[in-house]
């Protein structure tokens, strides 16, 4: 079972290299980091997949990114929207995960949506960014919001996955520090270690390909 941090960014976007973050990532007890726009390969035993993240683009560009990515290795994470949005997108083949669910409206990721992903097999990514600097308000909405998906989580199964978004090593965290986040939640150490290995579920049918667009 992997472990994977779904979503790091290094340098030029964060402050640290891909390596010094795949690293600190083997430090803190993962196998494997989603880099956006990094070559596959593996450094010092912690593979590094290729990440291809949309945001602000209407559904049908969404699709049609989606079918030039199939079969590349790379996992694909779509920044949520309306609730229309979310459907069509969460019903689209190639797309392996919803980011951004804490920052959409509160009605945006219905029971409709969660049956779709389940059926689709689409991850809903559980960004533990704005739980760890947000302050708040915004932290307070982004807990209740992942509080609701795990209620929909429990009924109809798609898979989750767990990101720091971390731009430099500072803002990784290790697995028990994943865990203890996670259960401001709801979320319990079986449900953790299930959304942590839920990079390896959406990509399972791409394993072994690796060309990057």
């Amino acid at each position: 079972m992997k472990i994977t941090d779904a979503c790091v960014v290094p340098y030029p976007l964060g402050d640290s290299s891909v390596r010094r973050m795949a690293l600190e990532a083997r430090s803190l007890g993962f196998d494997s980091i989603v880099v956006p726009d990094a070559p596959a390969q593996t450094i010092c035993g912690v593979d590094v997949i290729p990440g291809v993240y949309l945001s602000g683009l209407p559904a049908k560009d969404v699709q049609n990114k989606a079918k030039r990515c199939r079969g590349t290795g790379a996992m694909l994470s779509v920044q949520a929207g309306d609730n229309g949005f979310i459907r069509t997108v969460a019903n689209t083949r190639g797309v392996h995960v919803l980011r951004g669910i804490y920052a959409a409206d509160k009605h945006a990721f219905d029971h409709v949506a969660a049956k779709i992903a389940a059926d689709n097999n689409t991850a809903v990514d559980i960004d533990l960014a704005p739980v760890i600097f947000g302050r708040g308000h915004q932290r307070q909405k982004a807990i209740h919001r992942y509080l609701d998906v795990m209620v929909l989580e429990r009924r109809f199964e798609f898979p989750l996955t767990i990101s720091s978004s971390a731009r430099s090593v500072l803002g990784m965290r290790a697995v028990r520090e994943v865990a203890g986040l996670c259960s401001l939640f709801g979320m319990d150490e079986t449900g953790v270690q299930a959304a942590l290995a839920g990079v390896a579920r959406v990509m399972a049918p791409e394993v072994g390909a690796v060309t990057v667009i």
